[in-house]
């Protein structure tokens, strides 16, 4: 029972370490296993198999009246099982992407409005929608605009500026 549970803690142990040290069993030999199980020498599969295998067999062995190699069967199946699930659930992991990040090119051919006069040739702001937050940026134009104008964007000139135009109806 103690080698059991000790196994249980290993595994514990060795999931807290592969928070640190994921991918390190993947990495060895120059590479060589890289690619070739997909993950299933990663340090969270071998933890989750490992701490289920000791504890599994621990729960089995102390609440039946089974003998230590049915407990250790019933021990590595429960840690197969959990095995499976961490590799699973961490490719799932893995494959979750978020959104595009927005850029200041996909500005261009947005409306707006302004918020402090442009001047000719010289800088203003303007309030504008980007991926659903507002955003104040300065602005250029070639003609003078009021404040209030709605504006159309024509060119991102930097991460904080745009080029625009007002909107003719």
């Amino acid at each position: 029972m103690t080698l059991l549970l000790g196994l249980g803690i290993a595994g514990i142990v060795l999931l807290a370490l592969s928070l640190i040290f994921d991918g390190i069993l993947e990495g060895l030999f120059g590479g060589v296993l890289d690619g070739l199980f997909d993950g299933l020498l990663s340090l969270p599969v071998i933890a989750g198999f490992l701490s289920m295998l000791g504890f599994g067999s621990a729960i089995v062995l102390g609440t039946t009246g089974a003998g230590t190699v049915a407990a250790t069967a019933a021990g590595v199946l429960a840690g197969i099982v959990a095995a499976w699930l961490t590799w699973k659930f961490s490719r799932a992991l893995m494959r979750d992407q978020t959104s595009v990040t927005p850029r200041g090119d996909d500005l261009v051919g947005t409306s707006g409005s302004v918020v402090t006069a442009i001047p000719a040739d010289g800088y203003g702001e303007v309030l504008l929608q980007l991926a659903g937050q507002t955003v104040k940026l300065a602005a250029k134009s070639p003609v003078p605009v009021e404040r209030g104008t709605e504006i159309w964007v024509e060119a991102a000139l930097s991460t904080t500026s745009v080029a625009v135009r007002p909107v003719e109806r």
